[in-house]
């Protein structure tokens, strides 16, 4: 296993001000963070010749994540403890490690799964623990489209809502997440085999826990299938259970609070 790393950030308010602009929130610079803002902090900027051909950091050349042999990466989902609030323009830490590696054969072929433990402390006092669960995956092949389970019918809320290819410029950028997926849709559709730019993982998971209310204490998220941008969506909660459910009725993430 790789060692951990430790990033230290200022939590510059202005950044969380164009976040709150982005997801469409009121927010104040004396007020907490939203829980999972700590998204757009903590950059780790490469420079180009060390970025793999996805945007992303390469993999295996002394980083944080092991290189699994397969090209494709997805944020496949997460578990979160948010202990205490953090709070922009003071100093925290983010000290991450590779908590579990696997291999695994899928329907598709061989799939690696990567878990990353995140703790991030503030004033010396831990605030949240995020564990972030990825997957590799091999180059796309023509096939046939897959069937992806349907989304539940049963929602006491609902919200809907199409993400533009603005909305995740913008989301990039904030989180300094380089994967081409989410803004150059040639190789999106030529080298990945989506069908269009991809809606991040973690922005559905951000507005699905802005939807489960104050006080989260414990959130938990797993992508289902993919979401294109401008594929009308509908963010949806039935007590503690969140899901995002495709223009076609398909689930695209199912998550849970507690």
């Amino acid at each position: 296993m790789s060692q951990p790393v430790t990033l230290s950030d200022h939590m510059d308010p202005a950044r969380m001000t164009a976040l709150a602009v982005t997801l469409g929130l009121s927010w104040t610079t004396d007020a907490p963070l939203p829980p999972f803002a700590h998204q757009i902090y903590f950059w780790d900027a490469r420079p180009a010749d060390q970025l793999g051909r996805d945007g992303h950091p390469a993999v295996g050349q002394g980083g944080l994540i092991p290189d699994m042999g397969l090209p494709r990466r997805m944020w496949a989902g997460g578990r979160l403890h948010f202990v205490a609030p953090l709070f922009a323009g003071q100093p925290a830490q983010k000290t991450s490690t590779v908590e579990s590696t696997a291999r695994k054969q899928g329907r598709s072929g061989p799939l690696a799964f990567v878990t990353l433990r995140h703790e991030i402390s503030q004033n010396g006092r831990l605030c949240v623990t995020e564990w972030q669960d990825l997957v590799y995956r091999p180059e796309a092949r023509a096939s046939a489209a897959p069937r992806y389970p349907a989304a539940p019918t049963d929602a006491d809320d609902r919200q809907g809502r199409v993400f533009t290819s603005t909305e995740l410029f913008r989301y990039s950028a904030l989180t300094m997440n380089g994967h081409r997926i989410h803004y150059d849709a040639d190789y999106t559709r030529d080298i990945e085999g989506y069908a269009g730019l991809v809606v991040h993982g973690p922005l559905l998971a951000q507005h699905l826990m802005l939807m489960a209310g104050p006080g989260l204490e414990r959130f938990s998220f797993r992508g289902v299938s993919p979401l294109i941008a401008g594929e009308a969506v509908v963010l949806c909660r039935r007590g503690d259970d969140l899901w995002v459910a495709g223009g076609d009725g398909r689930l695209c993430m199912q998550a849970t609070r507690g």
